[in-house]
């Protein structure tokens, strides 16, 4: 067999830090909570965990703000707790990603504080700055994508600045080399402290157009955006010039230089374009920029088979020698079991949109809580803490209904998250019946049923690194193959409350064991196979 890097068809589980386990009992989690659970993070057969920002921050955005790139927020812990994490890590021979936001900084950043102070600073042009027009309005139309404009009077310089997410998250200027090159010295930082690599926050933003240009407006029928709800004015434009500049391909390019020097690590950038599909294609390719992206094309609510199939099949097609990266929650998104589930087969569903996504050709970004199966937690307003949320309540509740804390035990305080008295976010009391606790000792659990699914997983090198094609797809099922070095495997994924039956265009299939799932039933012919599949189930069958 070939020799892979570590990341190809790798499972990589998102820790949102907050909200995993707090050590030191302030109602926040932390880096010495994410070390407390590394038996845990192992038990479940991933490979890598990626850990949300923990940098020094005013938290406007909790974290994606950073006011400082080299250092650890103290609410988190300490550059030793960091190093403590990253030994740990390679105890359990788990890779360890971080997150770099490059696009923007806090506006509690050194560098803008001295960018703002007036035009003639050696940070003068470090920042996207721009004179009102000759009315006082802003330079141009450009929006935010938590609401509103995407300028910002500073009265210091009698200029706006550019943000393209908060307010107090300014845009840097990467139309500077200056920019370019500190940006790179504070990735090389973590390099050199012996990150496995970095998942690229809002790396398609990173340059605007000089001329600043107007985007153009959408129709109603498309404003159906990705990462943002369509009664956001930002689905109002085509974003065709405050980000996906042409000149952030030869940046993605000097970022994997950095990265070629370090051997086995690994950039996956995070895509929201007009075609993002197309943007994960040319930014991954030709071995030379990154070595993966993701988008937000599966985090929507949309989850049928046919949906499912023509998304992968279109960046299949756009992809030319780039390796795909797929998720179907995140920090910023409703939780999948809600968004794409039923009430009344919550517990099904999830397993099999768990194991449905590890099936897809490609690497897998799951997201804490995916494997217990946890729902949209309801958050009352008053509790809310997400500006976004705050800003489009009720229509938008924002994303704090998915960044609630991890449930670890049914019977402790705070579920066993935290002892304080006051949590960042409170504990759903729905969670409690999926806490770990009750799941371990429950056979037919959703984390028993994940864990299983990823150590077969690891056995099966088409499902690691093998091709992909479509059989069939309607409203119930889903059919496709994986193939590798001349092995095949079929995957027929039941979507429906009701048993389906397929035929296979081989006689050559046997069922597979030790996934987990039901058994299907199979009958043959000289011609194919015909294969019986329970509700919410998954067949398997090697050829």
């Amino acid at each position: 067999m070939e020799i892979q890097p570590w990341w190809r068809g790798a499972v990589i589980y998102q820790i949102y830090p907050r909200s995993f386990m707090d050590a030191n009992n302030d109602g926040i989690g932390d880096l010495a909570g994410v070390v407390e659970k590394f038996p845990y993070i192992k038990s479940l057969g991933v490979d890598a965990v990626w850990i949300s920002p923990f940098f020094k921050s005013p938290m406007k955005d909790f974290g994606y703000d950073i006011s400082s790139y080299r250092e650890i927020d103290p609410m988190f812990g300490n550059m030793d707790d960091f190093d403590r994490l990253m030994n740990k890590a390679k105890e359990y021979d788990i890779k360890v990603v971080i997150d770099q936001v490059l696009s923007h900084t806090s506006d509690q950043h050194a560098w803008f504080i001295e960018s703002r102070q007036n035009k003639s600073n050696a940070k003068a042009d470090w920042y996207v700055w721009a004179d009102a027009k000759e009315d006082g309005t802003p330079p141009n139309n450009w929006l935010s994508i938590f609401g509103g404009c995407a300028w910002q009077w500073e009265p210091r310089r009698q200029q706006y600045y550019l943000h393209n997410f908060l307010t107090s998250q300014p845009d840097l200027n990467f139309h500077h080399p200056d920019v370019q090159k500190a940006v790179l010295e504070n990735v090389e930082f973590w390099l050199k402290r012996g990150v496995d690599g970095f998942r690229l926050d809002a790396i398609n933003f990173c340059f605007h157009d000089k001329q600043l240009r107007d985007n153009p407006a959408k129709a109603p029928e498309d404003r159906k955006g990705r990462g943002f709800s369509e009664d956001n004015p930002y689905a109002f434009q085509y974003h065709y010039y405050n980000n996906t500049q042409p000149e952030n391909i030869a940046f993605m390019e000097d970022i994997r230089h950095l990265m070629d020097k370090y051997p086995n690590v690994v950039t996956l950038g995070e895509i929201s374009s007009e075609d993002s599909l197309q943007t994960m294609a040319d930014y991954t390719q030709g071995n030379k920029r990154l070595h993966m992206a993701y988008s937000f094309e599966l985090l929507t609510p949309d989850g049928s088979p046919r949906y499912i199939r023509q998304t992968v099949e279109a960046l299949e097609d756009k992809l030319v020698d780039g390796w795909p990266c797929w998720a179907i929650g995140n920090h910023d998104v409703m939780r999948v079991a809600s968004r794409w589930g039923t009430d009344e087969n919550r517990e099904a569903q999830s397993k099999m949109f768990n194991a449905l996504l590890a099936s897809l050709r490609g690497s897998v970004c799951s997201y804490q809580g995916e494997e217990l199966g946890l729902t949209e937690a309801d958050i009352a307003y008053e509790d809310l803490q997400d500006p976004y949320g705050i800003t489009f309540w009720p229509t938008f509740k924002g994303r704090d209904g998915c960044r609630t804390p991890i449930p670890w035990s049914v019977d402790a305080t705070n579920a066993g998250f935290s002892q304080s008295d006051h949590l960042w976010l409170p504990v759903s009391d729905a969670h409690q019946e999926n806490a770990v606790s009750v799941q371990q000792n429950q056979p037919s659990s959703v984390l028993n049923a994940y864990q299983t699914f990823l150590r077969w997983r690891k056995s099966q090198s088409p499902l690691l690194y093998g091709d992909i094609n479509f059989i069939e797809s309607s409203d119930d099922k889903l059919v496709f193959t994986r193939g590798y070095e001349g092995k095949t495997i079929h995957v027929i994924a039941n979507f429906s409350a009701k048993t389906i039956t397929c035929d296979l265009p081989s006689s050559a299939c046997h069922l597979t064991e030790g996934h987990g799932f039901l058994a299907a039933d199979i009958s043959t012919n000289e011609q194919h196979t015909t294969v019986t599949v329970a509700p919410y189930q998954i067949a398997y069958l090697a050829q």
